[in-house]
């Protein structure tokens, strides 16, 4: 049952996403309560493509998940990002969290101190 709920959840944000077609490589960031969109840098497939071709640009991904729901929604998973699929056209991809090479940002400290309170901070430290 809790699968089902993710998988509902997952499915209403990727409609959400899809719609939002113009940020297809984009890293959502949250600083000092504001959302801010920047380019994630990885190449990802884009809506509409098939399965096929898909694995043609990008090889076999690392993991392939069985299709769920109806329509059924398939996932496959590669090192940097996941897909997913409508049959068998992307809907979406997704950049793995993580795995986005972060540039340092002005709202960083310079020097090797600890953010101040509220400050944003990366994954890695």
């Amino acid at each position: 049952m809790q699968n089902r709920r993710i998988l509902l959840a997952l499915t209403c944000a990727l409609i959400y996403g899809v719609g939002v077609n113009s940020i297809v490589n984009a890293d959502t960031v949250v600083v000092d309560d504001q959302v801010q969109v920047r380019d994630s840098g990885i190449d990802t497939p884009k809506r509409g493509i098939t399965m096929s071709q898909v694995e043609s640009k990008f090889g076999a991904p690392s993991a392939k998940h069985d299709a769920v729901g109806a329509p059924p929604i398939t996932r496959w998973d590669y090192p940097n990002f996941a897909v997913f699929f409508e049959g068998d056209r992307v809907i979406h991809a997704v950049v793995t969290a993580g795995d986005v090479p972060h540039a340092p940002d002005s709202a960083s400290p310079a020097s090797g101190a600890p953010p101040a309170a509220g400050e944003a901070t990366s994954p890695t430290g």
